[in-house]
């Protein structure tokens, strides 16, 4: 998909949820929250979470084809430029190295949600003057989770400098 068209996509979507909006029309049942939250799901799609987290902290790739399904796409807007990579071209960032500041960066799960076999969570990732924040979709094959997709959002702060 191109990036106009993603950001028209992504502009309807918003519009519907900002406006509150019924997508869906309302004699069409869907499941409460509580139905969609499965302890085992839940679980499952942390450890997948996890494989990433850890390749972010050891510069392992490997952890990384763990993490995602091989057909996933990592996309992002950074510095006012779309990057769309592949799990292929996402791995070759990783060269087996630790970061220097690696003892102070802080990641976290922030929610994950689960319906059957299909997912969706945010984790934060707090490199000191770069905060990520990565949206994932999951998905549930065979017994595993593994992220499907991720889109990434990179806020830089300002680092006030002593004297």
């Amino acid at each position: 998909m191109n990036p106009q068209r993603f950001r028209t996509r992504l502009a309807g979507i918003l519009i519907i949820l900002a406006t509150g909006v019924q997508a869906f029309p309302a004699d069409i049942p869907r499941p409460s929250p509580a139905t969609q939250q499965d302890p085992a799901a839940q679980e499952g799609m942390k450890q997948a979470i996890q494989h990433y987290f850890r390749g972010q902290a050891t510069g392992d790739a490997s952890h990384m084809r763990q993490a995602f399904l091989p057909s996933a796409h990592i996309e992002s807007v950074r510095d006012g430029k779309f990057t769309s990579l592949s799990l292929d071209e996402f791995c070759a960032l990783f060269k087996g190295k630790v970061a220097a500041d690696e003892a102070s960066r802080v990641r976290s799960i922030d929610f994950v949600d689960a319906s059957g076999n299909a997912g969706t969570a945010r984790v934060t990732l707090n490199y000191g003057a770069l905060v990520i924040t990565d949206y994932f979709l999951l998905l549930k094959v065979g017994d595993e989770w593994r992220i499907a997709n991720k889109i990434s959002y990179f806020d830089r702060k300002v680092v006030e400098r002593a004297g």
